[in-house]
């Protein structure tokens, strides 16, 4: 790896017609336009991204991640310093983001934006990001920019802020790739090989009359490792059951659970076979060589079936599923498990519409407009607690929707660059902006007789509203020649609404519960000194303030 002497100082410091038609030949904030090796800090960054952040940034271009694997989305981000993405198989919907002071079970500590569009679902505790809207050939570069010391970002930028930019066709241009993988894994009574394919697309094109799009197509088929086991440990008498009784079997697994437990495991569960459709649609129009519209659609349909892999088999070879079984030491009563080795299926329907306008200019005052809406349109996941082979000709269960769920952003701002070296008359670039943020929860479980297709009675429900509204101002100001000091304040108002709860299993006159409205304000201050100690030096040192608020799982499950 090869740093610059800047960024080697920085990192010291601190840790179809249109496509087929002839051509010749934000982050958040996205006012202003503005490559580098692996892993470096820079100063450099994308277009996408505020010239004048005080975070370290990390980045990585198309040319870098050529020399990587990038089966899905979020592999572009596996080598970055102080980040980590939680995917556990290939074609894991739960690719959730862990960094330097937060762990991966907590996602309301990270931001992801495509192209200035969030993709992060702050929508339930442990949602992950829609890595699914990002279609692989058009990734162009990422960058990471790590704690909360831009007021353009929200608080949920105290942990990491990820961005993805795609290209912009220069010209016609096509690209397509097939990915193949293959995983040997053996762990307890589970030898087997999971495999998964990636098939992805683009067709792009920029025309004289200053119009471009780019069409991107993705499909991918995969199966994953067991993600937990059917087990039972000893109980608080110390024993298993007594030996001999039940049905005599092999495949049982003895070892310690993590508080060092004695264990028996019975089955591997969770193997998900996952399909996952994306189309990205992008259509831009360059009104004026300094002004600029550009519009998206993008649609991900994905299907999982979770199956079950058991262990155990009797003296014929079958596999025993239910009732008292022993190994010859101890028996277990496989009932009370019957939950562990039950199937489930799940059914999901997403689009993400966005929209931007942006002014170009080098220098002086730029403004832009970005907005985005994000729909889930459908999502049921089914499931039961009978065996598989019983739940595999049907039986009662849950249906779990979450349609109609879904969140609005809309971002204003301006922004001002000064002439590069009028030290005198244009030392301050400045950035304004107001932002504003709509989540929307809707959670039904129902009742079913037949878990695979129907649904009757209302069994749980919750449900819920919160948005955000923010105020914020930056300033990049050169003190003297060589110290740059950033300012920066965020005034956030939140504001929690329509929550409600129903159990049916609470008595009748408690089974309804409404939420009171709820309002709280924040105010994040920020400070950035960065001093060009040489040529070949910069110091800095930064300071800020997040407040990460709730989101509507949180505020209402």
């Amino acid at each position: 790896m090869c740093l610059n002497p800047i960024s080697r100082a920085v990192a010291l410091a601190f840790p179809v017609y249109f496509f087929l038609a002839a051509a010749p030949a934000m982050a958040q904030g996205v006012a202003t336009d503005a490559q580098l090796k692996p892993v470096t800090v820079v100063e450099s960054r994308s277009a996408a991204l505020d010239p004048n952040l005080p975070s370290n940034t990390a980045s990585k271009t198309a040319q870098d991640l050529e020399t990587q694997n990038i089966f899905n989305a979020e592999d572009a981000f596996r080598y970055m310093p102080s980040t980590t993405v939680r995917k556990r198989y290939f074609g894991d919907r739960n690719g959730n983001i862990g960094g330097r002071s937060f762990g991966v079970l907590e996602p309301g500590r990270a931001l992801v934006y495509l192209d200035g569009y969030l993709i992060s679902q702050f929508l339930g505790r442990f949602d992950a990001p829609r890595w699914q809207m990002v279609n692989n050939e058009s990734i162009e570069r990422v960058d990471v920019l790590y704690g909360p010391f831009s007021a353009i970002y929200p608080g949920n930028s105290i942990g990491t802020t990820l961005s993805i930019t795609e290209r912009k066709p220069k010209g016609l241009e096509a690209s397509a790739s097939i990915k193949y993988n293959q995983q040997a894994f053996k762990e307890y009574g589970t030898n087997d090989s999971f495999e998964g394919t990636m098939t992805s697309a683009r067709v792009a094109n920029r025309l004289e009359s200053g119009w471009w799009g780019s069409l991107g197509l993705q499909h991918q088929d995969a199966f994953g490792h067991p993600m937990g086991y059917a087990n039972t440990t000893r109980g608080t008498a110390g024993q298993f059951g007594a030996a001999g009784a039940g049905t005599a079997v092999t495949g049982i697994t003895r070892d310690r659970d993590a508080n060092g437990v004695d264990r028996a495991i019975f089955a591997g569960n969770n193997i998900d076979h996952s399909v996952q459709d994306t189309v990205n649609l992008r259509v831009g129009y360059e009104i004026s060589p300094t002004q600029e519209i550009e519009g998206r659609l993008s649609s991900w349909i994905g299907k999982s079936t979770v199956r079950v892999q058991n262990y155990l088999r009797d003296a014929t070879g079958a596999a025993v599923w239910s009732g008292t079984v022993n190994d010859g030491v101890n028996s277990f009563n496989l009932n009370s498990l019957a939950s562990s080795f039950a199937p489930s299926l799940r059914d999901e329907e997403n689009r993400q519409l966005g929209f931007t306008w942006k002014t170009k200019n080098a220098t002086g005052w730029n403004a832009s407009v970005l907005a985005t809406q994000y729909d889930v349109l459908s999502d049921i996941n089914r499931s039961t607690s009978l065996i598989q082979p019983t739940a595999d000709n049907g039986g009662v269960g849950l249906a779990t929707r979450r349609d109609g769920t879904g969140w609005k952003t809309v971002e204003v701002q301006t922004t001002y660059t000064p002439v590069q070296g009028d030290f005198g008359n244009g030392r301050h670039a400045l950035t304004f902006g107001v932002h504003r943020n709509h989540y929307t929860l809707i959670n039904s479980v129902r009742d079913a007789t037949d878990w695979r297709s129907n649904e009757t009675t209302q069994n749980q429900r919750y449900s819920g509203e919160t948005e955000i509204t923010a105020l914020y101002a930056q300033d990049a100001w050169k003190v003297v020649p060589n110290v740059v000091a950033t300012l920066g304040l965020r005034l956030e108002a939140f504001r929690q609404m329509n929550g409600q709860q129903f159990d049916k299993s609470l008595p009748l006159a408690n089974q309804n519960k409404t939420f009171d409205d709820r309002d709280l304000t924040s105010a994040s201050p920020k400070l950035s000194v960065a001093w060009a100690a040489r040529d070949d030096l910069i110091v800095k040192t930064s300071f800020g303030q997040g407040t990460r608020f709730p989101n509507v799982d949180e505020m209402f499950n």
